[in-house]
């Protein structure tokens, strides 16, 4: 079986699970080449107010990938301290519906954050919601524990339940295709694609 702690592309999880399981590509990275994987510590923010995720950096496992509702993203729900913290305890990194502040002392850091929005004001501080809830996030619900896969191709969220299925079959696929050489995948996919398209009825 894969590693799952080795960096699996988006690109090869999202072949295995459904679209549903895909992040909306509004969350975006907030610097060129983030990247990010780990189990899912999910958080839960009220609208304007970040209590929680400043809660969660000091509760999450190292490795964890905080997945956060942020409510809206009226406000941001962390900024430059709040990552480096958080990256200080070994978090993976932040995949947030909602706005984040402070981006190139993020990029400067090196923490692996994305983000639907960035805002310059901050949240109160006052909402007291459940840590390790199940939350939306891009319009995908994650469960605490479920994998996350993130780069500048997008996130993809595994359910943990599958999650080593997948990654046996990433795994297979791997190897299959690295034994495969180029020629014989042009000759398979020009014969693939030519039954498709007789199918249909079209036949050039």
């Amino acid at each position: 079986m894969a590693d799952p702690t080795s960096f699996i592309s988006p690109t090869a999880i999202a072949e295995q699970v459904s679209r549903a399981q895909v992040l909306s590509p509004d969350i975006r990275p907030l610097w060129e080449g983030a990247r990010l994987s780990g189990p899912a510590y999910t958080v839960r923010c009220a609208p304007g107010d970040n209590l929680m995720l400043h809660a969660a950096i000091h509760r999450a496992p190292a490795g964890s990938v905080l997945v956060v509702d942020g409510g809206d993203a009226s406000h941001a729900i962390a900024g430059g301290n709040v990552c480096a913290v958080a990256q200080r305890r070994g978090i993976a990194g932040l995949i947030v519906d909602g706005a984040i502040r402070d981006v190139q002392e993020i990029r400067d850091l090196g923490f692996a954050v994305f983000a639907r929005a960035v805002v310059p004001k901050p949240g109160l501080k006052a909402v007291v919601l459940p840590l390790q809830q199940p939350v939306n996030c891009g319009g995908v619900l994650v469960h605490a524990g479920d994998f996350l896969v993130a780069d500048e191709e997008g996130i993809v969220a595994v359910p943990a339940k599958i999650l080593e299925s997948v990654l046996k079959s990433v795994s297979d696929k791997a190897q299959a295709e690295q034994a495969q050489m180029l020629d014989e995948w042009e000759a398979e996919h020009d014969e693939k694609i030519t039954s498709i398209l007789r199918a249909a009825g079209v036949d050039w």
